[in-house]
């Protein structure tokens, strides 16, 4: 079976500077990524351009064994769950929830004048108690805690059973008990083998859910390393790309990291 996502000589240019450059990257149907690196690392930028949001500079990209420039993007982008702190700003906040994650299946943000059927509705509630939601269905966005816009987001991400699901900083703002609820969701929803492959983006090791397989560390656009998240996140890795010695520990198969002295 082809990669689910993947990238040769990809190269992404901005105002004559070079913010990201991959040469080679896949990810498998089974794999969960987990990607790291500093501010202005071009972690953003990478998935951006795996939810078919933009484009390289130069280099090819296939998600779902469709290449970006040579297929129909309304009919991939579906396909692919994408939740952003971006993707956020664009739900009106007198949105219902259950609305938020219903217009999913349309792939816009926002009631219009889209038809949905009971099995649509159906649907979005199952997402939203499978994400401990199903109270705030008539809640409206704007209203919810940092932590339940996290999870509609996610749980908007879903709704149309993705092949491909991409998280943008999912648990970033969040207090302690928030973010851990979050991770809890997140390593259950990994563990099932029915689950898509997954990439998620973080600048924090602990933030990192179990279940995760793979890791991915940029630095200034480039690479530092990529593989199986044990031969991956380790304290020679990890330091390079944050650029200050870092020692790594894991327990119950939970990451953290310290500067060491």
């Amino acid at each position: 079976m082809p990669a689910v996502l993947k990238f040769t000589d990809v190269v992404v240019v901005r105002d004559q500077r070079t913010i990201l450059d991959v040469p080679d990257w896949s990810v498998e149907e089974s794999e969960r990524w987990v990607v790291l690196g500093p501010n202005g690392a071009g972690k953003s930028t990478l998935l951006d351009l795996a939810s078919a949001q933009a484009h390289p500079t130069s280099g090819t990209i296939e998600v779902l064994g469709e290449q970006l420039g040579r297929t129909d993007l309304f009919e991939l982008r579906p396909r692919v769950g994408f939740a952003s702190t971006a993707m956020s700003r664009r739900i009106p906040g007198n949105e219902r929830v259950l609305d938020v994650v219903m217009t999913a299946s349309y792939a816009v943000t926002g009631r219009w004048n889209e038809q949905y059927d009971e099995i649509d509705r159906r649907r979005a509630l199952r997402v939203l108690a499978e994400w401990q939601l199903e109270h705030l269905a008539d809640r409206t966005y704007g209203t919810l805690s940092d932590g339940e816009q996290k999870r509609t987001q996610i749980a908007r991400a879903v709704m149309t059973d993705p092949e491909l699901l991409l998280l943008d900083e999912p648990s970033a703002s969040l207090d302690l008990g928030a973010r851990e609820n979050l991770l809890r969701s997140l390593s259950s929803y990994a563990a099932n083998p029915d689950a898509p492959a997954i990439v998620m983006v973080t600048h924090h090791v602990e933030e990192i859910p179990t279940g995760v397989t793979h890791a991915l560390l940029l630095r200034d656009g480039a690479v530092q390393a990529a593989g199986t998240i044990d031969e991956t996140l380790t304290d020679e890795h990890l330091s390079a790309t944050f650029g200050l010695p870092l020692h790594v520990t894991v327990a119950d198969g939970r990451y953290s990291a310290r500067a060491t002295a």
